[in-house]
């Protein structure tokens, strides 16, 4: 009988097995990062190509806005200073920002308490209540805009900023609850601690709860700052004097106004369009690190 063949190999050649075996993992996870940032890229492309436009137009004669090209050949920066002579823009966004900052601001401290309210104290009928405040989202905005135009004339704040920002004094239901689960997932010693130190409500309030749940607190401040600065649909209602209007309403009014819409100036709008749209893309980058541990935490804690 003869003795089966053993396969030979050198030194050489098993190093180069090993060498082979080594690297392919490292080989396939580089590849497989490469085509996910491929991926990322492109998805990025789509959902920024619409303000990439937005720019592009915005720099264009009026006849080349729609010419398809990314580059503006020649570039026309005093759009931005025709828009401006056209209207007073500059006092319209001082308006969306007194509306932003404090409807932002009123919502995030009220919105907070009552949060707070329903997620550490024990009272008869808490869940009852809470589901009532709950009840309330089911309401479109539309059913209570005619009621609310109706008080706010009778108390006199009719074509002022204030039946903008106001409401918020009396909290939301969609932040209550987002706060709420927040609270919830608290550990209750910090508290306990702090009572026994002779804290209060309003003390442990600030002192304790406030500064575990910053991140949620910049998300709602950010939710509302986003809602309050693009809203049209309560200025439309409420403001009538041009002096009195906020950037969205103001750029309604230079759709409607014949000497703009009517003559087909899109550069124009598109200037207005990219006012009203940068400063939410600043304030999202300062406080992206927030934001995203805020949607995180919230998430994990509910």
């Amino acid at each position: 009988m003869t003795a089966p063949a053993r396969s030979e190999t050198t030194p050489g050649s098993r190093i180069e097995v090993e060498r082979v075996h080594v690297q392919t993992p490292a080989f396939r996870r580089w590849l497989g990062r490469g085509a996910l940032v491929i991926v990322l890229l492109l998805a990025t492309l789509v959902f920024v190509y619409p303000f990439i436009w937005l720019v592009s137009a915005s720099l264009k004669d009026g006849a080349d806005v729609f010419d398809g090209a990314i580059i503006p050949d020649p570039v026309r920066w005093d759009n931005y200073g025709r828009v401006m002579e056209l209207a007073p823009v500059l006092t319209w966004a001082w308006n969306s920002i007194i509306v932003t900052a404090l409807a932002a601001i009123t919502v995030t401290i009220s919105s907070a308490m009552v949060a707070w309210g329903f997620s550490y104290y024990r009272f008869p009928g808490r869940e009852l209540v809470f589901g009532l405040v709950l009840a309330t989202l089911m309401l479109p905005g539309a059913v209570t805009l005619i009621p609310n135009f109706l008080i706010w004339d009778a108390l006199g704040f009719n074509d002022t900023l204030v039946p903008l920002w106001a409401p918020n004094l009396f909290a939301s239901a969609f932040y209550i609850f987002l706060l709420r689960q927040f609270f919830q997932g608290l550990p209750r010693e910090p508290f306990e601690a702090a009572v026994v130190d002779g804290a209060g409500p309003i003390r442990l309030f600030r002192s304790v709860a406030v500064p575990l749940t910053l991140p949620a607190l910049i998300v709602v401040f950010i939710f509302e700052m986003k809602a309050a600065w693009t809203d049209l649909m309560k200025p439309l209602v409420f403001l009538h004097d041009v002096s009195t209007f906020t950037l969205t309403v103001g750029l309604k009014a230079l759709i409607d106004n014949p000497s703009v819409g009517g003559e087909k100036h899109y550069e124009l709008l598109a200037a207005g369009g990219v006012i009203v749209t940068v400063p939410m893309l600043i304030i999202f980058f300062l406080g992206q690190r927030y934001f995203v541990e805020g949607i995180a935490t919230t998430g994990s804690k509910g």
